[in-house]
């Protein structure tokens, strides 16, 4: 594979979706595929972050873009569309033999958690977890995040209105904290976290994990 980032479509069965290879600058050793939210891109500052650190780590970042994003529409659809995207997807993303490790920011991680054990993914990284909507902490989704069947890290901020980290039920999953960070790992001024500061938080996290899967 070419170390220039390229991209590709991929026809599912919920609409053509897109990929950005992002390919790891030294030996290849895994895949990480990641989503985006329901209200946005491939642009968020997270998956930026992530796609700018990993290659040098040996890991081919996969920046996932579902159906509904490529169609220019504006609300996502509803989870099952959304893993059926996804599931189109997936052996796009195994093509290059190597493990994959799904993931994803907000919906994107939910994807990732619901459909990590049938697609045999590797791990599963969960960015910004939406646990409960804001202010209805009865409407809890820890079910999907506690049973992907598989190695889990949940990158959360810490003032995260989805669910702050101390929300988070105990559970067989790896939890880091980006501190004073929103559903968009922004943090405010005041935190005296700068922007760089925080995404080094979260990709530091990251990258430790994924090396600790061997």
């Amino acid at each position: 594979m070419s170390r220039q980032p390229r991209t590709q479509n991929v026809t599912t069965d919920a609409g053509e979706a897109r990929i950005t290879w992002v390919p790891a600058t030294t030996a290849a050793r895994l895949v990480l595929a990641v989503s985006h939210g329901a209200g946005g891109g491939i642009e968020a500052r997270d998956l930026k972050a992530l796609a700018a650190a990993l290659p040098a780590h040996g890991v081919t970042v996969a920046l996932v873009e579902q159906p509904w994003r490529v169609a220019g529409k504006k609300v996502a659809p509803a989870p099952k569309t959304l893993d059926t995207g996804w599931r189109g997807l997936w052996p796009a993303l195994a093509a290059p033999g190597l493990p994959v490790v799904a993931g994803g920011r907000s919906a994107g991680a939910r994807v990732a958690c619901r459909t990590a054990a049938e697609l045999g993914a590797a791990a599963v990284l969960a960015l910004s977890f939406p646990l409960h909507p804001p202010g209805k902490p009865e409407k809890s989704r820890a079910d999907e995040l506690l049973g992907t069947g598989v190695p889990t890290l949940v990158v959360q901020g810490g003032n995260d209105p989805f669910g702050r980290p101390e929300e988070f039920p105990p559970g067989a999953y790896e939890l880091a904290q980006v501190p004073y960070g929103d559903h968009g790992f922004a943090v405010p001024k005041k935190s005296g976290l700068s922007e760089a500061q925080a995404m080094e938080v979260l990709t530091g996290a990251v990258t430790g994990w994924l090396t600790s899967l061997g």
